[in-house]
């Protein structure tokens, strides 16, 4: 006589899942540790990064994969609770069609962090063709065969599409390994090659711990072993979102502290749902030997901030009396002698001036002006780097903004003897900005170029990436050298090398550019080939 289904739960002694996931039925003693922690961990994260910067585009893919994520470890959780086999086989058709959903959320995060952009259309279409057969035959026996009554195991007969899943799903983490290595490659800076390296190993293994919870599980018929894979997203979720917060244009002291905070209360909480006392000796050890970590590390920050604003606070002090006396008194002295000489050259009132002494009254006037552009790039970048530079905020048009700048330095580069060339692709370029500073900004990386280029020419252009626009001055110029790309955006940052090519270099040009980009919530960088093979200077700038 054939059992209903009523009948096999009671032979099977199945408890009644409560708040679907809470029931005897999870026989592995940490599975409940080995799936909240890192649901409540990649989903706090995630949310608190997005709450942080909403419009960044890399914060927006690493939520969407937090979601997904914990959405699966959620589901997943609810397969080994429930005892009704409806229930099972559709979270179980949920599992195997959000798994390698995830592996391409993790893709296009990676695109949008590296490159600062999103995936090509082209792209986007292969994803969604390969995605598209786990979507539209979840529902069928493609993915789920047939339900296991009779063994007390309340498992499932899958299809042949978990496998196609599988296979998706290596070849995603194969295009983001691959993605890694050829911008390690292509980048030249270390900084950039570093970065690079950082989120290529985060990602991946984050993708070989998740694999761990499922695949290796489905493959070899040993669940609980493969749910043990699971207790390594926390940590790569965690050191995601730190370099999120270190690359992204975060506060990453604050945030940083805030994640530890975090971290620590999950943790904490966590422990709760381990079942066995021996188990909670165990994981309580490992609790207290990541907070020893963390909290040495914390105090270390407070310590070495608390003594850095001291340092800082009696440097100030003496500062502000040096930057007063030179705003007031030497860069007044300058600007009157400036216009003295400009009278003598310009005014008739004061009688002509003999042509003997006229190249000399020139050569006076100009270099007086080098030295008041040079007092107020110093005290601009001081101002900036103290935070008591007050911005303009407005709405404008960042094209019509460096199509002014570009104008007055085409004319520049023409009398050196270089070529110019200004591209600026179509697109809205709308924001919220000081437009002077900005317009100095793009001056000066211009400006810097043209500087540092003997012979051949610029090419500036001006482009939207997504919610960012992008600013770029290319030169043929003498490059960077490897001594002079940890400074170049530094005060004052210049090699042995910077004077005798530029004579008038004052070294507060280039740090100018990087407050005015980072008070707009921006960045700058630069890349060069080497010595002698030319540079090109980016600005990227968020869209408000």
């Amino acid at each position: 006589m054939e059992r209903t289904v009523t009948e096999y739960i009671q032979m099977c002694e199945w408890d009644t899942a409560r708040f679907f996931i809470f029931s005897d039925n999870v026989f592995g003693n940490l599975i409940y540790y080995s799936h909240l922690l890192p649901l409540v961990v990649s989903l706090l994260f995630g949310l608190f990064l997005f709450l942080k910067n909403r419009k960044l585009l890399a914060t927006k893919w690493f939520f969407v994969t937090t979601i997904l994520l914990s959405a699966w470890l959620f589901f997943d959780l609810i397969l080994w609770a429930s005892e009704r086999p409806d229930l099972i086989m559709f979270f179980w058709s949920l599992v195997n069609m959000i798994e390698p959903m995830i592996y391409a959320g993790v893709l296009f995060f990676m695109y949008a962090f590296i490159d600062g952009k999103d995936l090509s259309f082209n792209k986007k279409l292969l994803v969604f063709v390969m995605l598209l057969p786990t979507v539209i035959l979840a529902s069928t026996s493609f993915n789920l065969a047939s339900y296991d009554l009779t063994n007390c195991w309340r498992e499932v007969i899958e299809g042949p599409l978990p496998y196609y899943s599988y296979a998706v799903e290596i070849v995603f983490a194969l295009w983001i390994l691959v993605l890694g290595m050829e911008r390690f490659v292509k980048f030249h800076t270390p900084a950039d090659k570093k970065k690079v390296a950082l989120i290529t190993i985060g990602a991946v293994f984050f993708l070989l711990s998740f694999a761990m919870g499922n695949v290796v599980g489905s493959l070899l018929v040993d669940w609980v072993m493969g749910q043990y894979g699971l207790f390594g997203i926390p940590v790569f979720m965690a050191m995601l979102s730190y370099l999120i917060v270190k690359y992204q244009a975060f506060n990453v002291k604050l945030i940083a502290t805030q994640m530890l905070v975090v971290a620590i209360w999950v943790l904490t909480l966590a422990i709760l749902f381990v079942r066995r006392i021996e188990n909670v000796q165990i994981i309580v050890l490992i609790t207290l030997f990541l907070f020893t970590i963390l909290g040495y590390h914390l105090i270390k920050s407070v310590k070495r901030e608390v003594s850095l604003r001291e340092q800082l606070q009696v440097a100030n002090e003496g500062q502000a009396d040096l930057l007063h006396i030179i705003n007031h008194q030497i860069k007044g002295y300058m600007t009157k002698a400036r216009y003295v000489l400009d009278a003598l050259i310009n005014d008739p009132d004061y009688g002509p001036v003999s042509e003997t002494a006229k190249p000399l009254v020139k050569e006076g006037y100009d270099s007086v002006t080098e030295g008041v552009n040079f007092v107020q790039d110093f005290l601009t970048a001081s101002n900036i780097e103290r935070g008591t530079f007050t911005y303009n905020m407005e709405s404008l048009d960042l094209k019509e903004v460096v199509e002014k700048v570009a104008v007055g330095q085409k004319e520049n580069a023409t009398q050196k003897g270089l070529s110019f060339d200004l591209a600026i692709k179509e697109g809205d370029y709308n924001m919220k900005g000081d437009k002077g500073q900005l317009g100095q900004a793009a001056r000066n990386l211009i400006d810097n170029s043209i500087k540092y280029t003997p012979t051949g020419g610029l090419k500036v252009n001006l482009e939207r990436q997504a919610d960012k626009i992008l600013f770029t001055v290319k030169d043929t110029g003498v490059g960077i050298s490897e001594e002079l790309k940890p400074k170049l955006f530094t005060k004052g940052g210049r090699d042995k090398d910077s004077q005798k090519i530029n004579i008038n270099s004052t070294g507060f040009g280039l740090a100018f550019v990087k407050g005015v980009a980072e008070a707009h919530k921006g960045r700058v960088w630069a890349e060069s080939p080497g010595a002698g093979k030319g540079a090109t200077f980016y600005m990227e700038l968020p869209l408000n």
